[in-house]
């Protein structure tokens, strides 16, 4: 399937299907899926960085093995909002794995990412060793939860209790 928008998600996922976040690493790629609800954003293992076939073939597994629907990309855009080398490379990866599955992609800014998953690991006093081998998954969880609060902004007010201001 193709790239699609962040809107365009809810129409595309299945009832009880998650939503995986990726960040393509050099070495690396991050993983986190979400809950069924699509409320939170758990990391997985990453995924050691190999040939494209073989970092495809890990991802399809463990995408196929948490019912996944849809995959949010992290497109590392520079700060001044234009796409360099890094932002191309997840593009093109992005175009290779479309040949592969039918699942969705969509991309989402992932800018500073990686920074709030550090600070988040410090505050939670995981070694500077172990951080190494976390902070992929947890920049990945925290892509994923920007879309996770980004598609329940988007809900309709299901309980009525939005404020009438205007």
């Amino acid at each position: 399937m193709a790239v699609i928008a962040i809107e365009e998600l809810p129409a595309n996922l299945p009832k009880g299907a998650t939503i995986a976040g990726l960040d393509l690493g050099t070495k690396t790629i991050g993983l986190a899926v979400s809950d069924r609800n699509l409320s939170f954003a758990h990391p997985r293992p990453v995924i050691a960085r190999r040939k494209f076939t073989q970092d495809a073939t890990a991802l399809l597994k463990a995408l196929e093995t948490d019912n996944v629907a849809a995959v949010v990309v992290g497109l590392p855009i520079n700060m001044d909002g234009s796409e360099g080398p890094r932002a191309q490379a997840s593009r093109a990866f992005v175009r290779n794995m479309e040949r592969l599955t039918d699942l969705p992609f969509t991309f989402w800014d992932e800018r500073l990412s990686t920074v709030a998953a550090e600070r988040a690991l410090v505050d939670m006093d995981v070694s500077r060793k172990k951080r190494e081998t976390r902070i992929d998954s947890a920049a990945a969880a925290f892509i994923l939860q920007g879309v996770l609060d980004r598609l329940q902004a988007l809900e309709p007010d299901q309980e009525g209790s939005q404020s009438d201001s205007g």
